[in-house]
């Protein structure tokens, strides 16, 4: 038995496909097929229904893969010690799992200079809803994400990169400079499709009630932000945004954002990982590289402890 072997299962566990996790290994189908039969030998137990399509991992296959995930995570964190120790540069594959409302202005915001920053280092990102980031932490599928904390999962370990204040998209009172939660109840209001962190929080910052907010014969809840802002301009009403999508914005819709009374409702942003499969030595690097270019930009920065609140997802 071997750590070549233990990656191999965990490739045909994953692709429930020889040849697919062969590719993804860069060895030949026979070259896998065989060093897993070997080790089927070696413990005197089938751990793939090789018959069915797709291929079955056995009940005992699949006592046996968690066991080599947590081997192979062990394997991982020898590495990155041993990397740390020696000084040697950041660099390597990492997989990232980003939330939409997050990653449409965060990402375009950094990528190019993290890349430069960490030219050895290979960075592969999906966007995907928070959800799908916890269960793929946990699968081993991402070795991290980033979402809108606090987590509720206890299993799952975050690092805080920013806070981003929210905001209010539309048209409001003027002469009112800033809004308070409450003033927001009576206005037409425009929300993100179920699943979206941001829509939990839009919904108990303003303790929004279920009730028709939209024309009578329409039913709509919109995916991103710029579907949310082309809604409002054409129906009036009004929806909520973090502060980098506003930073994005031209000017003529920065003019129809709202702020808040202290304390200021803000949106805490995290790193997540789950530790048995954690690269922490990238993920540290990663996260004071966000913190770093994001962070010092933000209102968040310019008040107190207490006069923020965090919106709860």
């Amino acid at each position: 038995m071997n750590i070549q072997q233990l990656e191999y299962l965990v490739a045909v566990d994953r692709f429930k496909n020889f040849t697919k996790a062969a590719d993804y290994c860069n060895v030949t189908q026979a070259t896998l097929s065989a060093m897993v039969k070997k080790l089927e030998e070696e413990l005197d137990c089938v751990l793939f229904d090789r018959k069915s399509n797709p291929i079955l991992t056995t009940d005992i296959g699949q006592t046996i893969i968690d066991e080599c995930k947590i081997v192979l995570a062990h394997c991982r964190q020898i590495k990155e010690k041993a990397k740390k120790y020696t000084g040697g540069a950041i660099g390597g594959k990492i997989k990232l799992g980003v939330i939409p409302t997050i990653a449409s202005s965060l990402l375009p915001r950094i990528i190019k200079s993290l890349l430069e920053t960490y030219p050895k280092l290979l960075i592969e990102i999906v966007e995907t809803p928070t959800n799908n980031i916890i269960k793929q932490l946990k699968d081993g599928t991402i070795d991290v994400g980033i979402i809108a904390t606090p987590s509720t999962d206890e299993n799952i370990e975050e690092k805080i990169l920013y806070y981003e204040a929210l905001m209010v998209y539309g048209e409001v009172d003027k002469t009112m400079k800033y809004l308070i939660p409450e003033e927001i109840k009576n206005h037409k209001i425009w929300l993100l499709e179920e699943g979206h962190c941001l829509r939990e929080q839009f919904v108990q910052l303003c303790a929004l009630k279920k009730k028709d907010l939209k024309p009578n014969n329409l039913t709509f809840d919109a995916n991103s932000f710029e579907t949310l802002l082309g809604m409002v301009d054409e129906f009036g009403g009004l929806t909520l945004i973090p502060e980098l999508y506003y930073q994005s914005l031209p000017k003529e819709k920065q003019d129809k954002v709202s702020f808040f009374h202290a304390p200021i409702p803000v949106r805490e942003v995290s790193m997540v990982y789950y530790r048995p499969f954690a690269k922490e030595r990238i993920i540290s690097a990663l996260a004071d590289f966000i913190t770093g270019n994001v962070g010092g930009d933000l209102m968040s920065k310019r008040y107190g402890n207490a006069e923020l609140v965090i919106a709860r997802v």
